[in-house]
């Protein structure tokens, strides 16, 4: 049997974009399971959601959300550091990029390895790798909640911590009036999840739950089409806490019994497959989502950095 193409290396094919006003001023752009990201209209300014991989592929985005609103873009949030989800910022031009305290430690500590790592995986998502000027800074941090006054009648936009979950640092963006929820990974709706930098147990017990607390009744999810109503909202929420617990299920079934991370692998795929296995980037993510959570049952408690050269080791190992 050929070995599978590496990690998503084969995914070249463009994906249609469908750009979606959820409520007067807030939109969310999707692509058939590559990365979601959005803005916000306050008064007089934007707050965007996301930056894509790289300034050229922003600003496609960006044409598309001018055909809409002209304002200026005061705040970029950052919902947590994988590359391909923060190089593309220099092409927003923000007064202001906010993020989680821990996602700035996590670009200090891992910035440059993930970007190797995740351009690697991902080549199509690097539209024109030579616009990305560096790594992504944020200018401003917190710990457990920030509040952007969006002005008028607008509201409130809530930047929340909800625990570990998809990375150490993941915030959402909540919009309480209008009961709409950027989720960014913490939430897939109809796709596979990555969790090679996840804290699998914590995110699928206390921070789902915190997620679902917040009672959305529309959710733009990192990736997926956006779900409307409390129902697709539950069953999104419920379809991500379902792939982390047959994870942990599987891959901790046969660590316990002191298997092999090669039968972990083999077990979890054929729990997962008949369910999962359709979505997007499934078997580009299980050979990193099993390799992580074998780590944290086996006491790391940290994710170990990811770069090309490891990623290319582990694929070898559980794909190959």
């Amino acid at each position: 049997m050929a070995a599978k193409p590496f990690a998503s290396s084969a995914d070249l094919g463009e994906k249609r974009q469908s750009l979606e006003v959820l409520a007067d001023g807030v939109y969310a752009l999707t692509a058939e399971g590559d990365p979601n990201i959005g803005a916000i209209e306050g008064e007089d300014f934007l707050v965007c959601f996301e930056a894509l991989a790289t300034p050229t592929a922003a600003r496609e985005w960006l044409a598309r959300l001018r055909e809409h609103t002209d304002k200026p873009i005061r705040y970029l949030v950052l919902s947590h550091y994988h590359a391909v989800r923060v190089l593309g910022a220099d092409a927003f031009d923000a007064e202001v990029i906010i993020a989680h305290e821990k996602t700035r430690d996590l670009i200090a500590e891992r910035g440059e390895a993930d970007w190797a790592s995740e351009f690697g995986r991902m080549p199509r998502l690097a539209k024109d790798p030579d616009s990305v000027p560096g790594l992504t800074w944020p200018t401003q941090t917190f710990s457990d909640r920030a509040t952007i006054e969006l002005g008028g009648d607008r509201g409130q936009l809530v930047l929340q911590y909800l625990g570990r979950g998809h990375t150490e640092g993941d915030i959402v963006a909540w919009l309480p009036e209008q009961r709409i929820l950027f989720a960014g990974d913490l939430v897939e709706a109809e796709a596979a999840l990555y969790t090679g930098d996840a804290f699998h147990r914590d995110w699928a017990g206390a921070t789902l739950d915190g997620v679902a607390a917040l009672g959305a009744e529309a959710l733009v999810g990192g990736r997926g089409p956006v779900t409307h109503g409390r129902a697709a909202v539950d069953a999104a929420i419920a379809q991500t806490r379902d792939f982390l617990q047959t994870m942990i299920a599987e891959v901790g079934a046969v660590h316990e019994r002191g298997g092999t991370l090669k039968e972990a692998f083999g077990a979890a795929h054929a729990a997962l497959v008949d369910g999962y296995g359709h979505w997007p980037i499934f078997e580009h993510c299980l050979p990193f989502d099993v390799s992580r959570l074998w780590d944290e049952l086996s006491g790391v408690e940290r994710p170990v950095i990811w770069t090309a050269e490891r990623d290319r080791e582990v694929w070898d190992r559980l794909q190959g």
